[in-house]
């Protein structure tokens, strides 16, 4: 069944001339004409996240017409986002996403109602802004956001438009359209270990895939807000960019799962609170000390523990790299043990997180490091600015 969030004999929901002549190509598509058109006036969407994915379905929800469009996003603009992020452009390079975002909406649809939460969604929040609209899209990267998102539509009975994607690949859903339907929970029951799926920014993500997942999700949003078509309701749509090749696979809701009564701690339930900064006990310095430690001559040792397409983009000048992975498999310990000999051991990675195991799982060797918090992604804002982000 469609949201049907006013019904288009609704006399308060009409369609102007100048609307008329923007949306004729749906008027005259008979699966959408003028019921349709109104229904979508009519709607409320809320999307989590206006980056890869956000930017065309944001962009594809306004040039349809849907009414009323929230976009919360805590963050700002940078230079590594254009790639993929095709709503921001150069000129609002350090403006928030939400602003940025909401510019670029109303230019090209001036009938849209835009809201903008700059703000990082939470378990605080969540329920209170969800429930002010029709449908939410997920436009987000991580476990605890995707959880977070779900859960809450679940208490909400909301719709879920679900997508994502890593390297070459992608994912699109409907959950939650309907009591009977899967959620994200049926999908994937418990997160898996933090570190076992890299993200984009350790992976990387070929940029015209968050625009076909995204483009995808308005799709999905369009139809249930209109009604018309079969979506992706208990279907798990795969598409792998590189063979060009989509797949379809069937969910059904786990039977016995235990019911969703409550939002929780889900940093927590995924296992990643403080994967990106520094919070266990150990020795670390900040970006500071470590520059002036290098420019002392101090007798250091500095490994840089991420994947080497990372060091292709950027790197501390000295930096020795070695994968954690292989740290973690053993591979690298005495090439580390060599590197250290007489001298102190320090070790990098983008934010802190992956450099903070590698201090655990070298101390476990008998090594003992110390962890430059922030990574090179303090370098890049606090040391030396043409150091690139990502």
């Amino acid at each position: 069944m469609p949201v049907d969030p006013v019904p288009a004999s609704d006399p308060s929901v009409v369609l102007g001339p100048e609307e008329r002549a923007r949306y004729a190509r749906h008027l005259t598509l008979p699966e959408v004409g003028l019921a349709g058109q109104l229904r979508l006036k009519a709607a409320s969407v809320l999307c989590v996240g206006s980056g890869g994915l956000g930017s065309p379905l944001l962009l594809y929800l306004a040039a349809a017409g849907v009414g009323r469009i929230g976009i919360v996003d805590g963050d700002v603009v940078d230079h590594s986002n254009l790639q993929r992020q095709v709503i921001h452009g150069t000129a609002t390079v350090g403006r928030a996403k939400t602003a940025s975002a909401g510019a670029r909406i109303i230019d090209l649809n001036p009938h849209c109602r835009v809201e903008e939460f700059p703000f990082q969604l939470s378990a605080s929040n969540a329920l209170e802004l969800f429930d002010q609209y029709d449908l939410v899209c997920d436009g987000t990267d991580n476990f605890p956001s995707r959880y977070l998102i779900n859960d809450a539509c679940v208490l909400l009975n909301k719709p879920c438009v679900y997508g994502s994607v890593q390297g070459f690949e992608g994912q699109v859903s409907v959950f939650n359209r309907t009591a009977s339907s899967p959620n994200y929970r049926d999908l994937v029951p418990e997160p898996p270990p933090p570190g076992l799926v890299p993200s984009c920014a350790q992976g990387g993500v070929l940029g015209v895939m968050p625009g076909l997942i995204g483009i995808l999700q308005a799709t999905e949003a369009i139809k249930l807000i209109t009604g018309i078509g079969a979506p992706l309701d208990g279907r798990l749509l795969l598409v792998d960019g590189l063979a060009m090749r989509f797949r379809e696979l069937q969910l059904q809701p786990v039977p016995g799962r235990a019911p969703i009564s409550e939002l929780i701690d889900y940093e927590a339930f995924c296992g990643v609170r403080g994967a990106d900064v520094e919070e266990v006990a150990m020795r670390s310095i900040s970006v500071q000390e470590l520059k002036q430690r290098l420019d002392a001559g101090e007798s250091l040792a500095l490994v840089d523990v991420r994947n080497p397409p990372e060091a292709e983009v950027a790197v501390i000048p000295g930096a020795e790299l070695v994968p954690l992975a292989t740290i973690e498999s053993g591979e690298a310990v005495d090439q580390i043990r060599a590197l250290a000999a007489g001298k102190i051991l320090y070790v990098h990675c983008k934010l802190g997180g992956r450099s903070a195991k590698a201090v655990q799982l070298l101390a476990g060797h008998g090594i003992e490091a110390i962890n430059v918090t922030g990574g090179i992604d303090a370098w890049s804002q606090e040391i030396d600015s043409s150091v690139p982000r990502y």
